[in-house]
């Protein structure tokens, strides 16, 4: 009899798509659903990114180079300067979305069962691109009383081993929208200073910071050898479809071991590396609107959760996701109970139980991730549900 393999049965599905055929089924039942379960912006693409895909004028769609257009890694250079990061094209590969990005650089730095330590909650598919890179994820937890703060040395030193090879972090933060000050990078870099680890840093939320300015772990001297940066067009253009990211490092050995991975895969895509150059041209104030619209978001989001009674939820400073706790018994059954058995005026809301962020057992039972890529009205709409659905739930707290 033919069997999976070990690595294709610890595989994790999506605690973020695992609802998706119950939002269905109540769609058919004519149930609107709002959907704050993923973060697919409703923003609309930019209009001169999109043209320079339509205009675009060639006879072969070939193979790029496998680190990505030099044209496009030079445009990259420039954004980052901006950014406050000094780096040169050459330290700068290509990757299909910031997924590859991670996948790459847990592959290109850690051995099979070496560890890498991440606050939870975390984005959940870190958990899928350890397993591929047969590399373990050992959490260390922050929480909602402290707004999910970066926590202590303490208690990161508790967790290090011989094993242990790299710390990942995501700065703003998905899920909790949690910005990390430059106190907290600067304990970061001790901590990768005594052990001599990687840090390995998502910061694909930039632009999206409410509270004060980002610190990107590449501004962090002294540790440059140490820095891997992952990065994404997906959120900051609205180009989630693109499926383009980027690997930076000034590290060369670690460069070097990412540009097999990245020959092996051939190519990142050619269209949307055309979309990822067209949007460095935009105008410096592109993100003024943006920002100020998931502002006006999270503002009215975190303003109503708090309204209502029993729920807690911190005032996240960055991204367009917030975690809040619910007097509920369980919060996978409560999200799914929200699509089967509920609904208020023909509407419910789609929301991503907390327990898939975590990696300790048991945490996460009674939050919620909500991604407030709706409009202010939708968004109050969905409110109205989910205070609704509080009242009548029948396992609440």
């Amino acid at each position: 009899m033919l069997t999976l393999s070990s690595r294709g049965q610890l595989m994790p599905p999506s605690p973020i798509r695992k609802l998706v055929p119950f939002a269905e089924a109540a769609k058919k039942k004519g149930v609107k659903v709002f959907h704050l379960n993923i973060g697919q912006p409703d923003i609309e693409t930019p209009q001169p990114v999109l043209d320079a895909v339509r205009h675009s004028d060639f006879k072969v769609l070939e193979y790029s180079h496998s680190a990505g257009n030099e044209s496009y890694r030079r445009k990259l250079v420039q954004y980052y300067k901006k950014a406050g990061i000094e780096i040169d094209h050459t330290q700068i590969i290509v990757t299909t979305g910031g997924s590859e990005a991670i996948l790459f650089g847990f592959m290109a730095c850690l051995d099979v069962g070496d560890e890498v330590i991440i606050p939870e909650p975390f984005y959940a598919n870190y958990n899928g691109f350890a397993v591929a890179a047969g590399v373990k994820v050992v959490p260390v937890t922050s929480n909602i009383e402290t707004g999910f703060a970066l926590p202590p040395i303490a208690d990161f030193e508790k967790l290090i081993t011989p094993k242990t090879k790299a710390i990942l972090i995501c700065n703003p933060n998905n899920p909790t929208g949690y910005l990390y000050s430059r106190e907290e990078m600067e304990t970061l870099k001790q901590i990768v200073q005594k052990h001599n680890l990687y840090l390995f840093s998502d910061e694909a939320y930039r632009e999206f910071c409410y509270t004060g300015e980002p610190v990107s772990a590449m501004q962090l001297p002294g540790i440059e050898e140490n820095v891997v940066l992952m990065d994404t067009i997906s959120k900051r253009y609205s180009a989630c479809g693109g499926r383009i990211g980027a690997l930076v490092t000034k590290n060369k050995q670690v460069l070097d071991s990412v540009m097999k991975f990245a020959q092996a895969r051939l190519s990142p895509p050619s269209f949307a590396q055309i979309l990822g150059e067209a949007a460095v041209d935009l105008p410096d104030n592109y993100f003024d609107a943006t920002k100020a619209e998931y502002l006006k978001r999270r503002n009215t989001l975190v303003k109503r959760l708090n309204e209502m009674p029993g729920v807690t939820c911190p005032n996240p400073g960055g991204a367009f996701y917030a975690m809040a706790r619910l007097p509920i018994d369980d919060s996978d059954k409560f999200c799914q109970w929200l699509l089967e058995s509920f609904s208020y005026n023909g509407q419910t809301v789609m929301l991503a139980p907390a327990s898939g962020f975590y990696g300790t057992a048991g945490l996460g039972k009674n939050e919620v991730r909500l991604a407030y890529v709706l409009n202010v009205g939708d968004l109050n709409s969905a409110m109205d549900c989910l205070q609704q659905a509080l009242k009548e739930y029948p396992g609440k707290k």
